[in-house]
């Protein structure tokens, strides 16, 4: 999606070689508008595949997954929650998600009442990287029985293997912009112009 590669281009902040910073429109700041603009391509993308909930996991992926609900007959959004609370239901689908981020392990969890097996499934993300938070939400889709219709993500990092091992599974998966190189002076390099796709 050329708007948002514009985007990361224009607002876009390399850190140590190799962290994407993206908070100033992606996962702190947001920019509304191109969030929209977002959910209109993957509506275009998934078109005709009758999904009728959009799931994601906290935090950062919250915002993008309930712009993008209109593009999809404003259907219910239903984030994983990542810490326990008092207002969680008893009855719940969990997972574990290893986050190479922060070093740890957490699990996530998803009350029963929101996903069964009539649910035909989009799971909506900021960041693709290794794949492990698309694959802890995949597990919660099946304990469900529900279907995964397909995995929407606003950045893919090529140069990882989440993208690679999520495809390899079957998986339709659509990234609207894949940075394959972070260069050391700064510049941003999407796969896509290498004429990798």
């Amino acid at each position: 999606m050329q708007s948002l590669k514009d985007k990361i281009i224009k607002e876009g902040r390399i850190v140590d070689g190799k962290i994407l910073k993206v908070d100033s429109f992606l996962n702190h700041q947001l920019d509304v508008k191109l969030f929209e603009e977002m959910g209109r391509e993957f509506a275009k993308r998934f078109e005709g595949q009758g999904i009728n909930k959009i799931i994601t996991i906290e935090t950062s992926g919250i915002a993008i997954a309930t712009a993008v609900a209109p593009a999809f007959d404003y259907c219910p959004v239903v984030f994983a929650k990542k810490h326990q609370s008092l207002n969680l239901d008893a009855e719940v689908y969990q997972s574990s998600v290893y986050s190479f981020t922060k070093q740890v392990s957490y699990q996530i969890k998803i009350a029963k009442k929101y996903l069964n097996e009539k649910d035909r499934v989009l799971i909506i993300d900021d960041f693709l990287a290794n794949g492990k938070a698309v694959e802890a939400l995949e597990d919660i889709i099946r304990q469900a029985g529900a279907t995964l219709v397909g995995v929407g993500i606003a950045i893919e990092k090529g140069f990882q293997d989440g993208g690679k091992l999520l495809r390899n599974s079957g998986i339709h998966l659509e990234s609207l912009a894949i940075v394959e190189l972070l260069e050391e002076d700064g510049t941003i390099v999407f796969k896509d112009e290498q004429n990798d796709l």
